[in-house]
């Protein structure tokens, strides 16, 4: 990373003329995820002002999201942290019959967000990762980490007339794109992350944003092993525009264009390793429709792998119906994806879809399937048994989209054999999740999930396999 942005950070800080306050792009559809009774995943995405009146704190912990520096409070400090204590039982891992695996995970994260005035602030994160169990393999950084700096930036932003501007440099988190495509990835223990700048600028109805990352190869150490990946690098632009509420008879949509390219130098295909350049160009519409809930992707992928044309497709359909007025009603849902495959196993075309960092459990809370090569179905109800219980139930049906390609775990390794065997059905997966408020600040969750394997898996030699995985989580 060069310093020139911090040069564009502190400009903006220091030019930015007062107006007054006029409406902004809706903050849930800015691309910092979703913030619910003021928690986000990422931590920084949070306002905790309110706590700028002392009688609105209800305990000691709430002193530490607003703590002023300065007598008129401008220049403030906002602690946050994070513990959580997971563990997963997995049957027959990489699906194939043999004794299980015990995952005893830990979480610890710190983090400090400095404002300095309205316009100027800097945010700083580390993270200890732990993992011990039966049959784990040798762990990755993103799962066993002494300690890691998670994130750290500097960030200044501005108003000119109605446009919000925005310079953020540094390590941090980016999801502004469809969640399949780019996420946290807070499955990990060590959540995804990268380096470099983004640069936004919003209106009321209309927004934009430029970045350019390399990604973070993690070490297992401590605070020094964890450093920008030079072989890696993710930019491009993401936008979205807020679609009128007078369309189909009122509706409170988003749509979010966008145009991506991710280089790797040590792409991997069927065994080869070679440079990698593709792009992605898609659009993302998504948000409610009266009762009517959609997500709804559609990217073409391109470029280059070796001196191989690549041209993938990705397509991602969820949508649910909530039965009844209240916001807790149940809600009926399908989702139906597609991931292209072919070309991992022979010359030519490489057809095989990829996603930049996408959710990873989604299409398997075990990690044993992702959306390349792949067709999926998946048909669920969510629900609230109680005030403070949210369960939800899916069943979904998986094929591969070409026989002459392998079926992919969520990492991109392939089942090795199934490229040979011939056949369509892969899996089916019954899953289950419950969420326990036990406290505003504290939640227990539990996944189930069976994964029966289908005709192409078992021909290849795979098994059947059932993972559960249960965590306490404690956040400020």
């Amino acid at each position: 990373m060069t310093l020139r942005p911090l040069c564009w950070v502190a400009a903006l800080a220091c030019a930015t003329p007062a107006f007054a306050e006029t409406p902004a792009y809706p903050a849930a559809a800015q691309g910092d995820g979703a913030t619910v009774n003021g928690y986000n995943l990422s931590r920084w995405a949070e306002d905790w002002r309110v706590y700028r009146d002392p009688a609105k704190r209800d305990d000691p912990l709430d002193r530490l999201k607003y703590i002023p520096l300065d007598d008129d409070g401008d220049i403030y400090l906002t602690l946050s942290g994070e513990a959580r204590l997971r563990m997963n039982l997995t049957g027959n891992p990489q699906l194939i019959e043999g004794p299980e695996q015990r995952q005893d995970i830990l979480r610890l994260v710190a983090g400090a967000d400095l404002h300095v005035g309205d316009h100027l602030r800097f945010y700083g994160e580390v993270a200890h990762g732990q993992i011990s169990g039966r049959n784990i393999g040798t762990p990755s950084g993103t799962f066993n980490n002494r300690f890691v700096y998670q994130q750290y930036f500097a960030e200044a932003t501005g108003r000119i007339a109605n446009v919000d501007l925005g310079v953020r440099y540094g390590r941090q988190e980016f999801i502004d794109g469809p969640n399949l495509l780019i996420s946290q990835r807070d499955n990990n223990t060590i959540r995804f992350v990268l380096n470099g700048t983004r640069v936004w600028a919003r209106t009321p109805t209309m927004r934009a944003t430029l970045f350019d990352f390399e990604t973070t190869d993690l070490g297992n150490g401590g605070l020094g092993d964890d450093v920008p990946d030079r072989n890696r690098r993710f930019s491009g632009v993401s936008a979205g525009l807020v679609v009128p509420q007078n369309w189909l008879g009122g509706s409170k949509l988003f749509f979010d264009p966008f145009f991506w390219r991710r280089r790797n130098r040590v792409g991997t295909w069927g065994g080869i390793v070679a440079p990698a350049v593709r792009y992605y160009a898609g659009a993302h519409l998504w948000g409610d429709v009266g009762r009517l809930a959609i997500d709804w992707t559609l990217v073409h992928q391109y470029g280059e792998f070796q001196d191989r044309p690549i041209n993938a497709w990705q397509a991602f359909f969820a949508q649910n119906w909530r039965i009844g007025e209240g916001k807790t009603a149940p809600r009926v849902g399908l989702h139906a994806d597609y991931g292209s495959g072919g070309g991992g196993y022979s010359q030519g075309t490489l057809r095989n879809a990829y996603a930049p960092y996408g959710n990873n459990i989604y299409f398997s809370y075990g990690l044993f399937l992702t959306a390349t090569n792949m067709i999926a179905v998946a048909p669920n109800i969510s629900f609230s048994p109680a005030s403070k219980l949210r369960a939800s139930v899916e069943y979904q049906f998986t094929w591969r989209d070409d026989e002459r390609d392998a079926v992919y775990r969520a990492n991109y390794t392939p089942y090795v054999g199934t490229q040979s065997v011939a056949g369509k059905a892969v899996a089916q997966l019954a899953r289950a999740q419950l969420v326990y408020s036990i406290a505003p600040r504290l939640t227990l969750t539990t996944r189930a999930e069976y994964l029966r394997a289908g005709t192409v898996l078992r021909r290849a030699g795979y098994a059947d396999s059932a993972f559960l995985g249960t965590w306490i989580s404690f956040r400020f």
